[in-house]
């Protein structure tokens, strides 16, 4: 699983006259692949859940989503699984199939639930417009 997270200020998903929609909190675009399982949704869901990547009263990054209120918008984007090491065009060998991908990216959303997250999501398998306004800018990138 890879994803990018985001610290926002605010964040939105449209697809045609769908939108979903956070204020602050963390945009997290995530990216399933082959070998990906149950259990890497879960790590990377407690992962994400427990950062402590809002700043505190010294401007440190010391505080996590629940101590500043904050949801989570997980948007599923399969093209993090592409690699653009040889050739011109992306090779998206990597990247598990649809079919497998959005009940694996179901259960990671639920993960993040359970952690307490509030989560909104983008629309699975989708042409989207993302916009977000990134915070610092604070941008992390996980992978396992």
């Amino acid at each position: 699983m890879k994803a990018v997270i985001q610290r926002v200020k605010r964040a939105s998903v449209t697809a045609g006259d769908r939108r979903a929609e956070i204020g602050p909190g963390l945009l997290v675009l995530a990216a399933l692949e082959t070998e990906d399982s149950e259990d890497q949704c879960r790590w990377a869901a407690a992962k994400i859940a427990t950062l402590r990547i809002f700043e505190d009263s010294q401007g440190r990054m010391n505080l996590g989503l629940g101590e500043v209120g904050g949801e989570i918008l997980a948007v599923s984007q399969f093209t993090l699984a592409g690699s653009i090491a040889k050739g011109r065009r992306p090779s998206f060998d990597r990247a598990m199939a649809p079919v497998l991908a959005r009940p694996l990216f179901d259960f990671f959303v639920a993960c993040l639930r359970a952690e307490g997250c509030p989560v909104r999501t983008g629309f699975f398998q989708e042409e989207m417009d993302v916009e977000l306004v990134n915070a610092g800018p604070v941008t992390f990138i996980l992978e396992r």
